[in-house]
């Protein structure tokens, strides 16, 4: 209780920090006012504690310096999304998405096609990017409420970010825990079940009360008339599909696809240069009348520029909330964890926090794993457990990797929110990503005391 109180002033600026975040999430104030607030409070609590200014400034550079690769991503997904709108890419998999997909069950479909993709090119970002936009797109045309589809994308891309060979957090885990990427994912694909059939369950209902109709007067109609839907149009899709399979670099396979978009906006949508630069840098928008100018737009460097500064304010807070090491008093409340689910309670409930206040995927991963790992060992010591470190791959993969999407201001969240258009209403539609760490909670029942109970725990 003492370090608790001794650490009295960090848990309220902390609980203050959390609560303007929420205030605007649900209010759609934008993101990098209550984070810089909340930035700013940190920092006066770590400068009365006896940091010094410039030590916190160094923390906050080095943290805002892991944004450049995903800042470099979002911008380069808000190009690709402009030049697949001009060069009739997203039109092409919305026309004949329309043909393809049974209306009633729209928001079934899009949870399955996202996943499936998500599991083929291991990025949740990609996935949402690409069939996410254009399911988006299918949705909006009909007028039908957007957050249950966007709910079951988000849902779907990172269902292969979290148990994909090619997913990027995988490998983060993987190298945490030191563990096999191999044999963790085999422990994802069990975790996994179900939670997936719960999904699917849940997903096939939520299709039923929430119908998607296109009538023939809509965009199946309208797509035709405005642009050359010809099967040459999908190159940009299928060529950024077969480089994330061929394990291409994802800058590269974008700029490949951008490329060969832009060539097809020429050729095919005769677009002119002048205005394919245009809509690279303010987004696509339709320059015909039609009722589809509402449905059709998006992408763009300037729209992700708001986006992109949400990213530098969050890495920097998340930097400095790392490299202060002020999270040290919770160590006593871990070291009381002796049983499976308790230590699964914890391992949460950390990642929850660091997802919060790290506002990054890859920092909660990094952070809670280093602050469970030696609790999952002292277990090794007792003697309760010769598998700590595969348990713990598994414990951060249905935990921190599922719960990062669901934080609004968390980079895994506000990206593919910004990406789709769509407010932070679609998280109670996400339920993949919550059943995960609550069925890992739940799978945890007992202390885990020889190897044999290990092996049938996992199995």
């Amino acid at each position: 209780m003492g370090a608790w109180y001794r650490n009295l002033d960090l848990i309220i600026t902390l609980a203050l920090s959390f609560l303007l975040l929420l205030t605007s999430a649900f209010t759609r104030t934008y993101m990098a006012y209550p984070l810089l607030a909340a930035l700013i409070l940190f920092m006066l609590v770590l400068l009365r504690r006896g940091f010094g200014l410039q030590a916190l400034v160094k923390m906050g550079v080095k943290g805002a310096r892991q944004a450049v690769p995903v800042v470099q991503v979002l911008l380069l997904i808000g190009l690709i999304t402009a030049v697949w709108m001009a060069a009739g890419t997203v039109p092409a998999l919305v026309y004949y998405g329309t043909a393809l997909i049974a209306p009633r069950f729209f928001i079934l479909w899009a949870f399955v096609l996202t996943s499936g993709v998500s599991v083929l090119t291991g990025t949740a970002f990609g996935s949402v990017g690409t069939i996410g936009l254009a399911l988006m797109v299918m949705a909006r045309s009909s007028g039908a409420d957007t957050s249950p589809v966007a709910g079951a994308i988000i849902a779907g891309a990172f269902v292969g970010d979290r148990c994909s060979l090619l997913s990027s957090s995988a490998h983060l885990v993987a190298s945490v825990t030191g563990t096999s990427l191999h044999t963790n994912l085999r422990n994802m694909v069990k975790t996994s079940l179900w939670p997936l059939l719960l999904s699917l369950l849940f997903y096939s209902g939520l299709s039923l009360f929430h119908p998607v109709q296109f009538s023939d007067s809509s965009i199946a109609a309208k797509l035709p008339e405005l642009f050359d839907l010809s099967p040459i149009v999908l190159l940009p899709a299928v060529a950024m599909l077969l480089l994330a399979l061929l394990r291409v670099d994802v800058k590269l396979a974008m700029f490949v696809s951008i490329g060969l978009g832009v060539m097809l906006a020429r050729s095919h949508q005769h677009y002119s240069l002048f205005q394919i630069v245009q809509f690279m840098t303010v987004g696509y928008q339709l320059n015909q009348t039609s009722p589809l100018q509402a449905v059709l737009v998006g992408g763009g460097l300037l729209p992700m520029l708001k986006a992109t500064v949400i990213v530098f304010i969050s890495t920097t807070f998340a930097g400095i909330v790392s490299g202060s090491r002020v999270l040290g008093f919770v160590n006593p409340w871990l070291s009381q964890m002796d049983t499976a689910r308790q230590r699964a309670q914890a391992t949460v409930l950390v990642s929850l926090f660091a997802n919060i206040f790290g506002c990054t995927q890859t920092i909660a991963i990094v952070l809670t794993g280093k602050i469970m790992q030696p609790h999952y060992a002292a277990l090794e010591n007792k003697s309760l457990v010769r598998y700590t470190s595969e348990q713990l791959a598994i414990d951060l993969e249905d935990s921190a990797v599922v719960i990062a999407p669901l934080i609004p201001w968390n980079i895994a969240g506000l990206i593919p929110a910004t990406i789709l258009s769509v407010s932070p209403a679609f998280i109670p539609y996400a339920v993949y990503l919550f059943l995960v760490p609550f069925c890992c909670v739940l799978r945890s029942r007992k202390p885990l005391e020889r190897v044999s109970d290990v092996t049938n725990f996992l199995h």
